[in-house]
This record gives structure tokens, sequence and C-alpha cells, in this order.
């Protein structure tokens, strides 16, 4: 008897078919993924409009960066929307002793909130802005790094991370043309936000000649810079400037920064993601600064 091979693609199709439409409706139900609209045309991020912020008031959302910002004293939090399985998965304990309002909603509710594309997972968080800092706190610091209008905030979220894995004491960046606080950032970084001073700064060229006079070596990321970074790097205190994802370093900070230098790349391509030279970098530099401390 000869197999209907037809048959059986179509029921071996439809079975995974199932079997997709039953992960996909688990991750909505935990927030993993966006809810659909139930309208045949679905609205468009662009007609969504997020519901108006006090000037004091950051929502977050994610589990990682929900639970750090939970777990960081400094954080002033405000209230807790989360859904049922996403509590359970937080592992916060009781709510009646967390000493802020928790409410128990849906994805939906929150997809109202964040918008239909944010991956909340099934969390938000209101809290207050962490504090503000100053440069000169950071005066013990070994190494830094100072972002000149990095305008993406999932690339500076990236660096955030990046920078607390290598103990980094501070994010330092401008006013302008940079990302604020906010859920974009902190998801980005994963829960980073809550571990190192994210500061911003009105005028990037005096916060560089403040650092100078706190004992600090600046070495601006330029791809045409004269000399490698490892060659360029002196001091047991260093700051890492990076520029632009477009057009890297502006020319006043060029000028101002004790060094320019270059990383070195064999292959074709010469320039990297703000985020994955940063990476480099930063590990190039805490080589550098092991060595003096040797």
């Amino acid at each position: 008897m000869v197999k209907d091979t037809k048959i059986d693609k179509t029921a071996r199709d439809t079975h995974y078919a199932t079997l997709r439409r039953q992960v996909r409706d688990a991750k909505r139900e935990r927030g993993e993924i966006p809810t659909p609209d139930p309208r045949k045309d679905r609205r468009k991020e662009t007609d969504w409009t997020p519901p108006q912020l006090a000037p004091d008031q950051v929502r977050l959302y994610g589990l990682h960066t929900v639970r750090a910002a939970i777990d960081n004293p400094e954080r002033k939090l405000i209230k807790l929307s989360v859904t049922q399985n996403a509590l359970v998965r937080l592992e916060i304990g009781p709510v009646d002793s967390l000493g802020f309002p928790v409410e128990i909603v849906t994805p939906q509710d929150l997809d109202k909130q964040l918008g239909p594309d944010a991956i909340h997972q099934g969390v938000m968080l209101e809290t207050r802005p962490l504090p503000m800092r100053r440069l000169e706190a950071l005066k013990d610091s070994p190494l830094l790094l100072v972002l000149d209008q990095v305008t993406d905030p999932h690339n500076v979220g990236a660096i955030m991370r990046t920078a607390v894995a290598f103990g980094a004491g501070a994010v330092i960046t401008t006013m302008r043309h940079s990302p604020t606080e906010s859920g974009v950032l902190a998801k980005s970084a994963s829960g980073a936000l809550e571990m190192i001073p994210y500061i911003q700064i009105t005028n990037l060229s005096d916060a560089l000649g403040e650092l100078h006079k706190l004992g600090f070596f600046t070495v601006g990321l330029d791809s045409e810079g004269p000399a490698p970074l490892e060659r360029a790097l002196t001091g047991d205190k260093v700051a890492l400037v990076l520029g632009s994802e477009g057009k890297g370093l502006r020319q006043k900070t060029r000028e101002t920064v004790n060094a320019l230098a270059r990383l070195d790349m064999p292959g074709e391509i010469k320039s990297l993601n703000v985020s994955n030279a940063a990476a480099i970098a930063l590990y190039a530099t805490r080589q550098h600064l092991l060595k003096k401390t040797a």
C-alpha cells in the first residue's frame, strides 16, 4: 500500500501550527510578546499616544529591570502593576510587606500603558527618577565612560550593562541629544541602571575639564586616532569618551580630551556599533589598570 505523503504532511503542518500557536499564546499571557489588537487593521505604533507622565515619574518594565529597581534602596517606588504569573516570577515576597501599592492587571492593561510593542513581561513599576549625581563623587573611581551625544536608548542601555560588567564607576552623558531615564533605557540595561550612576551634564567640555582636575586621563575613541588604544592609555584613572552613532566625537570634544585613540581591527570593517566599541575599549582599559596595580 502506497503511503499518502500529502495527507501526512498536512497533518504534520497542522500539528506544528497548533504547537506554535500554544507557545505564542503562553508568551502573550506572560507579557513576553505584545498582545495583538483585536481589530483587523492593527493599530500602528505611531498611532499610540502614551499616557501623560508627571515630570518626576518614570515607568519601568521587564522582570530584571523591575526586580533590580525594587531591590535598589535609592529608588522611591510609587506603584507596581503586575500580572498574576509575573508576580510569581518576580519572587519579591508577600505584597503586603512591600511598602507600596501592588495592582494585579492583565497583559492588555500594560499594553495600553506602555504601547503595543513593549516587551513588558507582565510587569510595570511606577517610580521616581534616581537621584542626581555629581562628578566630584567619582574621584575614587579608576574607570569612567563618557558618551558624546549617543542618542539611541538601546545602545546606551547596552553600554551601561557592559560598564557594570567591567567595573566602571559611572556613565556620563549630555543632557541634550542623549536619552533620559526611561523604560526603554532601563529595559535595554536589564537592571544595570540601578547598579551604576548615570550622570547627565550640561556642557561636555566643561565636564571633561573637571575630570582632568580630578586626575582622570581622558581618551577619545576615533577610528582615525593616531595610536591604538593600548598605546594611548596612561595613568591610574581613565575616562573613555565615545561619540555618537553616526558623527562620532564632536570637534570640541576631540580638542578637549587628553588623547585620541583608535581600536585596531585587522578585518575589512574598521568601525563598530558604539556599544560594541565600548565593550572592547573597557576591556582594554581594565587590563591597563590591572597592570598598574599589579
